[in-house]
């Protein structure tokens, strides 16, 4: 990218930052879509496994004599050991606010898959992504991999069932992620969705990626594991 050209795209982006404000209603809302989207896919899983908690619930009633209470019920306990599997949230560097993005995999693999959110294409994308929708792409970007480039980095382990329904579940955002735009659905808000499927607290989106992630290790307490809930 030439000195030109990122002159020529912060230019253009501060002369549409008067209509920014607007955005922000847009953003929210946005992210009010994505967030009911994922909420009602976790409900859909739930009416379906209503049937079997059903049954479930007759066949463990106690017998008669037993010491056991009507009301107890089996709860599934915190994770408290670290899974073999991980999801890093993570912030790099980029040639104007930096950029968000997750590596997950296995720990004991060196390969690493990442995903993240962003315009598709060079300087202009990123420029009118600031002023309407744009195509993104949603795979590993210039620097990604680079660790010289990091600013940031929350990693949380996954157990072996729970990191396969969230690698899916990334893969499957990835795959319904056509399209970027700077202030409405950007790399954070990304990654905000991955990391509330994985019952984490999340900060607002519009936040510089490298405070972003910060601030996602802060409200989370800096726990290092995460387990889904029955429903899902």
């Amino acid at each position: 990218m030439t000195a030109r050209k990122i002159c020529f795209g912060l230019a253009l982006a501060m002369g549409v930052s008067s209509i920014s404000s607007g955005l922000l209603a847009q953003a929210a809302s946005a992210q009010d879509l994505a967030s009911r989207g994922d909420q009602l896919q976790v409900k859909q899983k739930q009416e379906a496994r209503k049937p079997a908690a059903t049954a479930n619930a007759l066949a463990s009633v106690a017998p008669v004599g037993s010491n056991v209470g009507p009301e107890t019920k089996s709860v599934r306990k915190p994770a408290t050991a670290k899974g073999p599997y991980y999801v890093d949230f993570r912030a790099r560097t980029a040639a104007t606010y930096g950029h968000a993005f997750v590596w997950y995999g296995k720990t004991s693999e060196k390969a690493v898959e990442v995903a993240g959110l962003h315009p598709a294409g060079d300087v202009l994308p990123y420029v009118l992504g600031h002023l309407m929708w744009v195509p993104s792409e949603t795979g590993a970007s210039y620097g990604d991999l680079d660790v010289q480039y990091l600013t940031a980095s929350y990693r949380v382990y996954l157990n072996e069932d729970d990191a396969k329904k969230v690698f899916a579940f990334i893969k499957d955002i990835q795959a319904h992620s056509p399209l970027w735009n700077a202030e409405t659905y950007n790399c954070t808000a990304f990654i905000g969705r991955i990391a509330t499927f994985m019952g984490l607290k999340v900060p607002f989106h519009l936040q510089v990626p490298e405070d972003y992630v910060n601030n996602l290790k802060s409200l989370n307490g800096g726990r290092q594991t995460a387990q889904l809930s029955v429903e899902q």
